[in-house]
């Protein structure tokens, strides 16, 4: 008996003292390397949130370092969660369209001659991660509330597909559901784009790339929630001052788009200092992609605009499809921005990405394009994705309701 104490003794020491260390550098590695505001929702669960993000990549390097697998596919596992059960208001199917996975949302409820809307949803994840079950509990949500079908695109993923695959998928998908929308109930003229973060790109790119097709009713709104819109300027006012605010940090954003465009991460602080954008690119786009174009309370926070940096042909021939307009919607020619439909638009103060949205409702609002703003003042980047749960935040709650509220007004 006592030599059994004494191997389970030995086992635990094992097991608890290396996740104690892997505990103590994640609260470390947060506290060091983060920036958290006042007036942000909830710090400390914020943190605890970051905290636990760490361990989990930290986790996978470990596991990467082993060859037991690698850190992107162990740091999708513990995000993926499993898939919900059945839900007494919607009738949830998982299908494929072209090949794509999907899963659609179908509110419950007795037929009538009256079609519903459709909401296609492409979800966030930094191009490489983030997933349908992932998102489950946004999209059955917003099905329910707005009383919406809503479609949970699943394209494929970085790095095992590259750019634009991506866009090419949430296209594909999207013009499926756009010919078969009758068959779930919805009226072909009431279906909207959406998504968050990269998924807000694709909705963006998407809905640009849809308006000028003769042979499908074009969508009747976009919902682009904390999108990133654009790839000329890493210096934005939201850019400095939110640099090192979780879950998302500048230089995160730039890597992972670097990932994304299967790209050499050497180039990394050329890209952020705007080394990689030509001359005739910032005089055509710089009229649109300007701090200038800021509203003067968003750079409260501070905000020193940046030295002229040096253009480098090396870096521009590294990175120069991120100034496609399929990855930076902003740089969309005003034919094409000028067809758009009624936007909304959801931004955080407290997200890198912020200013990419306030710009992108200047260039559709001056080209007369009817845009709803819902800027969230305590919110963070990715933050709709914690509505509920044990790590809700009040903020999230807002963002979604916001969508939802969109929705039923359309």
């Amino acid at each position: 008996m006592e030599l059994a104490y004494t191997c389970w003794g030995i086992i635990l020491h094992i097991l608890v003292v290396p996740f104690a260390v892997l505990i103590a550098w994640a609260i470390y590695y947060d506290l060091s390397k983060s920036e958290i505001p006042p007036g942000i929702d909830q710090p400390m669960k914020l943190r605890l949130l970051h905290w636990i993000m760490i361990i989990s990549s930290s986790l996978g390097k470990i596991l990467e370092n082993l060859c037991l697998c690698t850190e992107i596919h162990f740091v999708r596992y513990t995000q993926e969660g499993k898939k919900r059960g059945e839900d007494p208001k919607l009738i949830i199917q998982d299908l494929t369209f072209d090949d794509i996975p999907v899963r659609v949302y179908q509110p419950r409820g007795p037929k009538t001659e009256q079609r519903r809307r459709g909401v296609i949803f492409f979800h966030g994840g930094g191009w490489m991660f983030g997933s349908i079950n992932s998102y489950d509990h946004v999209c059955r949500y917003i099905a329910k509330e707005s009383d919406s079908v809503l479609v949970s695109v699943g394209y494929h993923l970085a790095p095992e597909q590259k750019y634009p695959s991506q866009f090419k998928d949430c296209l594909a998908a999207s013009i499926h559901f756009m010919k078969t929308a009758e068959d779930y109930g919805v009226d072909p003229a009431s279906i909207i784009i959406s998504g968050d973060s990269v998924g807000g790109n694709f909705a963006a790119s998407v809905c640009q790339a849809l308006v000028s097709r003769s042979d499908l009713t074009p969508p009747c709104a976009q919902i682009l929630i904390y999108p990133g819109l654009q790839a000329i300027d890493f210096n934005l006012p939201s850019y400095q001052q939110n640099r090192a605010v979780p879950i998302l940090y500048r230089e995160h954003v730039v890597g992972s788009a670097l990932q994304y465009l299967n790209k050499d991460l050497s180039v990394l602080d050329s890209v952020m200092q705007g080394c990689h954008v030509p001359s005739d690119v910032k005089r055509k786009f710089g009229k649109w992609i300007n701090s200038e174009n800021i509203p003067s309370e968003f750079k409260a926070r501070g905000y020193t605009p940046p030295l002229t940096s040096s253009f480098a042909d090396d870096v521009y021939e590294v990175v120069k499809q991120a100034l496609e307009p399929t990855f930076s919607p902003l740089m969309a020619e005003e034919t094409i921005v000028s067809q758009l439909p009624k936007t909304c638009i959801l931004t955080c103060e407290y997200d890198v990405l912020r200013d990419d949205g306030i710009l992108y409702k200047k260039r559709l609002e001056d080209n007369g394009v009817p845009v709803t703003w819902c800027h969230i003042e305590d919110g963070f980047h990715g933050v709709i994705c914690l509505f509920d749960g044990f790590l809700a935040f009040p903020s999230g709650k807002k963002g979604v309701d916001s969508i939802v509220r969109f929705l039923k007004d359309l």
